[in-house]
């Protein structure tokens, strides 16, 4: 016979609304939006509600970090449930660079599945961890921002986050600490 694990819950506020998280004492399982069904990340139980929890703490913190515009990754434990192809898709979308963007295809690719574009599509539609496995980072062939379950204005919100974090750590930098370049001297020939 086989337990079912113990999940905990709490609801943390953030720009991108009231978020629901949810662990184990393995890791993160869920982090859920507003109004957002637990079924779709695979939780069939109501969790207890437990602020306290660590795993949930270190989620909420990491989560007002990355908010903050001081955290680019994530390093939370995760209890993900899915199948073997979803949670290698959701693994490799942690390795989608802060603040650039990717296809399927080139997502797809770099799993070494080139023609699983679509596969990873509804892979990535599944992904229980939004923001912390990144997949508002996947975008349409074509640039175009698709599906996303926070909703597409979230996920624009989201893009330029990122964006205006990188943004001002370029310009926060004081150009006279920009090496500049040296203007090589020319010999000419005197006649």
């Amino acid at each position: 016979m086989q337990t079912k694990t113990h999940l905990f819950s709490t609801t943390h506020p953030t720009p991108v609304g009231n978020l629901t998280l949810i662990a184990s004492d393995q890791g993160l399982r869920a982090i859920l939006w507003p109004r957002e069904s637990p079924r779709r990340a695979r939780i069939a139980n109501r969790p207890e509600r437990h602020p306290d929890h660590p795993i949930l703490r270190r989620t909420a913190a990491q989560l007002d970090e990355y908010f903050a515009g001081t955290r680019t990754t994530f390093d939370i434990p995760l209890d993900l449930e899915g199948t073997r192809f979803q949670i290698a898709a959701w693994h490799a979308l942690a390795n989608i660079p802060y603040g650039t963007t990717m296809s399927y295809g080139q997502q797809a690719a770099a799993l070494g599945i080139p023609t699983a574009a679509r596969a990873l599509g509804a892979a990535n539609r599944a992904n229980p961890v939004c923001i912390v496995l990144p997949c508002h980072r996947v975008i349409g062939a074509d640039g175009s921002l698709t599906g996303f379950g926070g909703g597409l204005p979230t996920k624009a919100w989201l893009l330029d986050h990122e964006a205006r974090v990188l943004m001002a750590t370029i310009v926060s930098t004081p150009p006279w600490q920009h090496p500049q370049p040296m203007q090589p001297r020319l010999s000419m020939p005197v006649a």
